[in-house]
């Protein structure tokens, strides 16, 4: 029974030290990373001007949309 018993915890101390290694690796290439930025406000700019091109092109027929629609609400009354 002890020795497997020894067996296991060796493999527990290996497999800790394993762990530790592979937790400061990620880490420490977490804190080097330095992102992005450029690419980020390119897509916030170009996301930005679809939503405006698509609103002022659509913003006339949704507006009579919205008021045929309480238009007819009214008339329910």
């Amino acid at each position: 029974m002890k020795p497997i018993f020894q067996s296991l915890v060796s493999a527990e101390i290996v497999l800790r030290e394993k762990l530790t290694q592979a937790h400061k690796k990620f880490y420490s290439r977490l804190r080097d990373e330095q992102g992005d930025v450029p690419g980020w406000v390119l897509v916030v700019l170009m996301t930005t001007g679809l939503v405006t091109a698509i609103w002022t092109i659509a913003a006339p027929r949704l507006t009579s949309i919205l008021k045929n629609s309480l238009d007819a609400m009214n008339g329910i009354r």
